[in-house]
């Protein structure tokens, strides 16, 4: 079997694309011959279309699409393929539900000077063109042979916002790397981690808020908590046209006088995020939803990072923003509403004082991690791709 994979790829600085890296790199080693017609087209969209039309679709069984992360050049493919290439079949990962790409590649021609213009207009330009948004998009997935999903909760939305038929929605969860167990570090202190790509929305600062609120209900703490803060910090989401936020977050630790307890490992190397996250008790995941995003659907996908703290057998505290809920329902963490600081300073507290709890959390995520090792999610993947295949030649 020879199919295209329509994603992005290192060295682009996103979870998707190391997603892509990897789903590639276990179906090559399972026996499935993976291309990528898109590679270093990046987000141009002109660069796009013109590889899609230099390279011969003949020579492919299935072309499969990673959806999401605010990119629109895979959602182009797949339509330009639909128009093209009608007989070639066709799967996407959609990392993003309820939606496939919550906005169209450009605006309807009485919304397009709208969308110059400063915020908040552009981003009622977009809301104003969403019915056109949303009826490509379920163009598109309803011409899918396939639409997966990483979670089951943004499988029943999406099937429903893009009114798929029975059976066209499959959920497969994100795929686990193979890695050697480590003990967990000494009870004391307790290591929270934050990890994953830093910028705003990711709810750093109710993490900063609560640990802050717990040291200061909790005296007898200090000396006993300590957080790291690890990711991505690239130009690109780093900085804004808000400023600088690492300093933003910097200068509120100093208010919050968390400098004493607090690390950072930015721009880690892929070799040592598995160290990283194994020198640490629970991975800390605050996100809260986007409000702009809400007006236009629900996000309802989960985190790459998750994946990687099954993959080392290290439990988590996550609000419920996406489907984290459902990701952390099986005895490997805890839940809190997302933006409530003090629910999350309670679960900081509860991790503190219950350690054989942090425990249990670690032993049934490695349950899960090895459920999930990507070469088994491969093999979902190649059952998958088969079916679609034996089902077009019909």
């Amino acid at each position: 079997m020879r199919i295209a994979l329509l994603a992005p790829l290192p060295p682009e600085q996103t979870g998707i694309a190391d997603y892509a890296a990897h789903l590639s790199a276990v179906l090559q080693a399972a026996g499935v011959e993976v291309v990528c017609p898109l590679r270093g087209c990046g987000v141009d969209l002109q660069r796009t279309e013109a590889a899609l039309a230099a390279f011969d679709w003949s020579t492919v069984d299935l072309a499969h699409a990673e959806l999401g992360g605010g990119r629109l050049g895979e959602f182009q493919a797949l339509r330009w393929l639909q128009q093209h290439r009608p007989q070639l079949p066709l799967t996407a990962t959609v990392h993003d539900p309820e939606r496939l790409v919550w906005r169209r590649a450009s605006l309807p021609w009485p919304l397009r000077w709208l969308g110059r213009l400063p915020s908040p207009l552009p981003q009622l330009a977009a809301l104003l063109a969403d019915p056109l948004t949303l009826r490509e998009e379920r163009r598109v997935a309803q011409g899918l042979a396939r639409v997966i999903t990483l979670t089951e909760l943004g499988g029943r939305l999406l099937a429903k916002r893009m009114r798929l038929s029975a059976g066209r929605q499959v959920s497969i969860a994100h795929g686990n790397l193979i890695i050697d167990a480590q003990p967990l570090p000494p009870a004391a202190p307790l290591r929270l981690l934050y990890f994953g790509f830093i910028y705003r929305g990711k709810g750093i600062e109710d993490l900063l808020d609560a640990l802050a609120a717990t040291l200061q209900r909790r005296p007898d703490l200090q000396g006993r908590i300590r957080l790291t803060l690890a990711g991505g910090s690239a130009p690109e989401i780093a900085f804004g046209p808000r400023g600088n936020y690492l300093d933003e977050l910097r200068e509120r630790a100093r208010e919050r006088q968390l400098d004493a307890v607090l690390d950072w490992a930015l721009d880690l190397p892929s070799a040592d995020i598995a160290r990283c996250i194994q020198a640490h008790h629970v991975l800390v995941l605050p996100y809260r939803e986007s409000k702009k995003l809400s007006l236009l659907g629900e996000m309802r996908g989960t985190s790459g990072a998750l994946s990687w703290a099954n993959a080392c057998g290290r439990g988590a505290i996550t609000s419920d923003a996406r489907a984290f809920a459902e990701e952390v329902r099986e005895g490997n963490g805890l839940t809190y509403p997302q933006g409530d600081i003090a629910a999350l300073s309670t679960c900081i507290e509860q991790a503190a004082d219950q350690p054989e709890r942090v425990v249990q959390w670690a032993e049934q995520a490695a349950r899960i991690g090895a459920a999930r090792a990507w070469p088994k999610t491969a093999e979902r993947f190649q059952q998958l791709f088969a079916e679609v295949c034996q089902g077009a030649r019909r």
